[in-house]
């Protein structure tokens, strides 16, 4: 007789970051799912990464991991699906709420690993848990300012809902600028192009071309 083998939901767990919304104080022109959010935070990881190993890195230091740090960004809020996206105001409010909210963040983390066959587990509990790496300084840093890129989005649109908190990760994104080299390098090479449009970039070599000339 043919028996049922036991099913997983970790990935559409996981599939379910579509539908949890970040930015949910405020009012938004374009909404930003955890999703979109996680995809975006890799995406400038993965950069920093490579700023990091083939310009910032100096001789004898060790590689960063571009699997490690990717890895770690995709799924560095994966915790949210379940106790989704505290505002900001609220969950830094006072070390206690803080506090408390880590603890219910683990506790969400080991419940998504627990949906995963527990053979699997050791493969993602290092990019779950990891918060003391190199690796997650890059993603963290990635995450501030992929949320900054979002307030200059929402400024180009004329949306002054987000300059508050534009000026704050500004502050932030300055400070982790001055002990990575990498986050600096982003900021003065990459950051200028968010807001600008499509014929912008497209045309951005000829206008570096004329600048020069």
């Amino acid at each position: 007789m043919w028996k049922a083998k036991k099913t997983y939901p970790f990935p559409a767990m996981l599939d379910r970051m579509q539908y949890i919304n970040r930015w949910s104080l405020m009012r938004n022109s374009q909404p930003e799912s955890l999703k979109q959010h996680s995809y975006d935070v890799a995406i400038i990881a993965d950069i920093l990464c490579a700023i990091y190993n083939e310009i910032v890195q100096g001789e004898g230091e060790k590689r960063m991991s571009h699997e490690k740090v990717v890895r770690i960004a995709l799924y560095h809020d994966a915790a949210e699906i379940i106790c989704s996206d505290l505002p900001t105001p609220i969950k830094y409010n006072n070390p206690e709420i803080t506090n408390a909210f880590k603890q219910i963040e683990k506790q969400a983390v080991q419940t998504i690993l627990g949906l995963m066959p527990n053979e699997l587990q050791p493969a993602y509990v290092d990019v779950m848990e990891s918060r003391d790496s190199r690796e997650s300084a890059v993603v963290h840093a990635a995450d501030k300012l992929s949320a900054y890129c979002k307030c200059l989005n929402e400024e180009t649109s004329g949306n002054h809902e987000f300059a508050s908190a534009k000026e704050a990760l500004w502050e932030s994104i300055s400070n982790i600028a001055n002990e990575m080299e990498e986050v600096m390098f982003f900021i003065e090479r990459f950051l200028p192009c968010y807001g600008k449009t499509l014929d912008q970039m497209i045309n951005n070599k000829e206008n570096e071309e004329q600048n020069h000339v």
